[in-house]
């Protein structure tokens, strides 16, 4: 079944998006490491496709740093955020799905890039780390579903990985990134078929409440470029 998004009241149109991008590009700064559009669809893929929801509270905080301009601003951005949010599953129940991705300059001319949604997408992961590392390390399946995705992040540098893998040609990069609305719709599938356990919430639970002292930084990742969808 293909629908087109502009079907739905909850998908943005191509100026809100443009309307969106502005407001993150312009409360970036060069080196730090806030989302931008295409990060902020990453990480509300993921927590699309999790195993457990996500509140807005919860976040915001990885999109939002700073106070809005004014009351006015701050509806606005906020209503753009929670339509974003909404148009993914909606798009993926109907099979429209399709990445927000950014496009950077390379000595033959504009290209596209996963990384910064890829960036985002493990943000999304890191916010429920617990059930996911957990599920991972003991469900193979879970890390295959995932494959073509782990693939683009660790081409784009987003992951480290343990062994050295050759750069994806730009035909398998392609390939990768065609595959992303099927991951997803995997993903969503395998956690309703196999929800986390309460010994994994629990676990989860103990570790969030833990005293953080794992912070060394994280790896370099693409801010530049425009989105792309």
């Amino acid at each position: 079944m293909n629908t087109s998004k502009t079907d739905w009241p909850s998908s943005l149109t191509d100026d809100e998006l443009d309307e969106l991008d502005r407001y993150l590009r312009a409360h970036v700064q060069e080196g730090d490491d806030r989302l931008l559009l295409d990060g902020v669809h990453g990480l509300l893929s993921a927590l699309a496709v999790g195993p457990l929801q996500v509140l807005p509270d919860e976040w915001l905080p990885e999109v939002l740093h700073e106070p809005f301009a004014n009351e006015r601003e701050g509806n606005r951005v906020l209503e753009l955020l929670a339509k974003l949010n909404d148009s993914i599953s909606a798009e993926l129940d109907v099979d429209a799905y399709e990445p927000i991705l950014g496009e950077i300059d390379t000595e033959t001319g504009p290209q596209l890039s996963a990384a910064g949604w890829c960036e985002g997408f493990s943000r999304g992961i890191d916010l429920r780390a617990a059930l996911w590392e957990s599920r991972l390390a003991d469900d193979p399946q879970l890390m295959e579903l995932l494959g073509p995705v782990m693939a683009l992040a660790v081409d784009d540098g987003v992951l480290s990985a343990d062994a050295e893998f050759e750069k994806l040609s730009d035909d398998e990069y392609d390939e990768c990134l065609s595959q992303v609305p099927a991951v997803l719709d995997a993903v969503g599938q395998y956690w309703q078929a196999k929800p986390a356990t309460e010994a994994e919430v629990e676990a989860m639970v103990q570790r969030h409440t833990a005293p953080d002292t794992d912070h060394d930084g994280t790896p370099p990742r693409h801010r530049s470029g425009h989105w792309v969808h």
